[in-house]
């Protein structure tokens, strides 16, 4: 496969992501990890925190890069020659929206999408939660990469009185 892209908000990346960024990458030449811009949501950690965080955890990964997107994510696949997206699956609920999107993505722009089941180790894992575990002084130094604990523990600090 050429190149492809997984997107998501990652905030913040987990090792889940990880592991889907990580299979992925060994299916294609180029994977763009893309981090969805939503001006009407304020995330933990900022675009820029999360796209350096990303950039840490895929380091050793030398045919993945990091990059930011707005708006529809087949414009940024159509604008930058990006033929397939790669969507990690955790649940069953996760497939029924997902192929919804995936279905009309290639009506929209002939885009195909790849599902990549999380490994059964990580497949509990999302962000939100594990946001919340670190919010409460709740240690998740096994869900996420080393830096994104730091930072995490950093920012639960910050918050409490």
């Amino acid at each position: 496969m050429r190149r492809a892209v997984c997107p998501g908000s990652f905030d913040p990346v987990t090792n889940g992501h990880v592991d889907v960024i990580t299979r992925a990458a060994a299916l294609c030449d180029e994977l763009v990890v893309a981090v969805l811009v939503n001006p009407g949501k304020a995330g933990l950690f900022s675009v820029d925190e999360r796209m350096d965080l990303l950039r840490d955890a895929v380091s050793d990964l030398s045919n993945v890069t990091v990059d930011s997107f707005e708006g529809l994510l087949v414009d940024y696949c159509t604008a930058h020659g990006i033929p397939v997206i790669v969507k990690g699956l955790r649940a069953v609920g996760d497939f029924e929206y997902e192929l919804q999107m995936a279905q009309m993505n290639r009506e929209l722009a002939g885009i195909e999408t790849l599902f990549v089941p999380t490994a059964p180790q990580v497949g509990h894992l999302s962000s939100s939660l594990v946001k919340q575990i670190a919010t409460f002084g709740g240690d998740v130094s096994s869900l996420v990469p080393k830096a994104v604990n730091d930072r995490l523990i950093a920012k639960a600090e910050g918050r409490r009185p």
